[in-house]
């Protein structure tokens, strides 16, 4: 039973044990574990209940061509798209550490070196093959919605990524997709007022890929956190 000094210690093992996956095992997700993956999400708390966004969960041939597309515009080098700011400009330079601490993961793991371009550009497109998960989801949100919009939508991805990890499944995030959201917009027929925020790859992780070793740190504490009136 967890106690005052430790609330919620099962949910706090299943959050800590969720991580980027970049690479998966070919097996196919079937189409009910990701409905209800996809409900749960929605359960996540919505300013107003508006629940905004969407997830487009493709699969088989409809992800297949969607990754041809894309491998199509970066093989012709279509210049990339900037919908909306991921990145501050200029970036300070304790974030930039953290970024640079969490590519040289990656490289490292992958054995990559620094100075081998070719390879880390390799490596970064496998984002637009959905790192060849068998699911690739497209989340967008109504161009419509006011900034807070983009607070809801986050905490309904977290809580996807959350229930795939006590499913058994793993997951990654892949903001690269809006850097091409004209081509995903077009391949998959999306209404002008949807915009294409991110994607999110979804399968059974491959242990044995050198890539799945990666760990990043996260921030103390103290960096983040002020607790105030508290009695210690």
């Amino acid at each position: 039973m967890a106690t005052p000094a430790d609330p919620g210690a099962e949910f706090s093992a299943l959050a800590r044990s969720r991580r980027s996956v970049r690479a998966f095992r070919p097996d196919p997700v079937p189409r009910a574990m990701v409905e209800a993956l996809l409900e749960t999400a929605r359960t996540a708390p919505s300013g107003a209940n508006l629940q905004p966004g969407r997830f487009i969960a493709l699969a088989g041939a409809p992800l297949a061509a969607l990754v041809a597309e894309l491998e199509t515009a970066l093989d012709a080098g279509r210049p990339p798209v900037a919908e909306y700011a991921w990145f501050p400009d200029p970036m300070p330079a304790t974030l930039k550490a953290r970024q640079r601490a969490a590519g040289y993961a990656l490289y490292t793991a992958l054995g990559i070196d620094r100075r081998d371009l070719a390879r880390r550009r390799a490596q970064f497109r496998r984002n637009f093959r959905f790192f060849d998960a068998p699911v690739g989801i497209v989340v967008t949100l109504e161009r419509s919605m006011g900034p807070g919009a983009f607070l809801d939508l986050g905490m309904a991805m977290q809580t996807l990524h959350l229930a795939a990890t006590a499913a058994g499944l793993a997951s990654c995030g892949i903001g690269a997709l809006a850097q091409h959201a004209d081509v995903v917009q077009q391949s998959l027929s999306l209404p002008p007022q949807e915009m294409v925020i991110c994607g999110l790859a979804l399968g059974y992780e491959d242990p044995a890929a050198p890539a799945n070793a990666t760990r990043t740190n996260r921030a103390d504490l103290a960096d983040y956190a002020e607790l105030r009136g508290f009695e210690r």
